[in-house]
């Protein structure tokens, strides 16, 4: 393991401690799911910080500790997976923060509001939802974790800590 993919892994592991640890106080029901902004925030970070791979992971990690600490569902998988895989391949091919954002909203609120409805369907045998259902109560919380994770990109000198990872 060379030196680069170590600093990626400890910032991965610092984002999971931030949202494992804030979790249970940022997080709240919302119809079937429970709601975590600061999830979309992280995703975001994490993308433009250490890519799409690491984003992904620290999105499966945190999901699965919030899981079995009981403030999160099985519906946080395709909820922040695919939005922080995709963010991270947007923020890759256009380095832009914006694209990272249309990423993370579009991956997490949209695909992952669309795949949360067979999970629910099978894994949690709700068969009364509506396949629409789940981008409703996932997009605004996208919107609103996935914005204020390019604010504070914006406005905290991440973007020199991005550049030192990379080399």
């Amino acid at each position: 393991m060379n030196n680069g993919e170590l600093k990626k892994m400890t910032v991965t592991a610092i984002f999971i401690a931030i949202g494992v640890l804030l979790a249970p106080f940022v997080s709240f029901p919302f119809g079937g799911a429970r709601v975590f902004p600061l999830q979309h925030l992280i995703n975001v970070l994490l993308s433009v910080l250490v890519g799409w791979r690491y984003s992904t992971a620290g999105a499966f990690c945190i999901s699965s500790i919030r899981i079995a600490m009981g403030v999160g569902t099985v519906l946080a998988y395709p909820g922040s997976m695919i939005g922080a895989a995709l963010s991270g391949l947007l923020y890759k091919k256009t380095n832009s923060i914006w694209s990272a954002v249309v990423g993370e909203i579009v991956g997490t609120g949209i695909l992952g509001g669309l795949i949360a409805y067979p999970v629910a369907a099978f894994v949690l045998d709700s068969k009364v939802v509506a396949l629409w259902f789940f981008v409703v109560a996932f997009l605004p919380n996208t919107c609103i974790g996935a914005a204020c994770g390019a604010v504070l990109y914006k406005i905290l000198p991440i973007r020199k800590f991005a550049e030192e990872l990379k080399k």
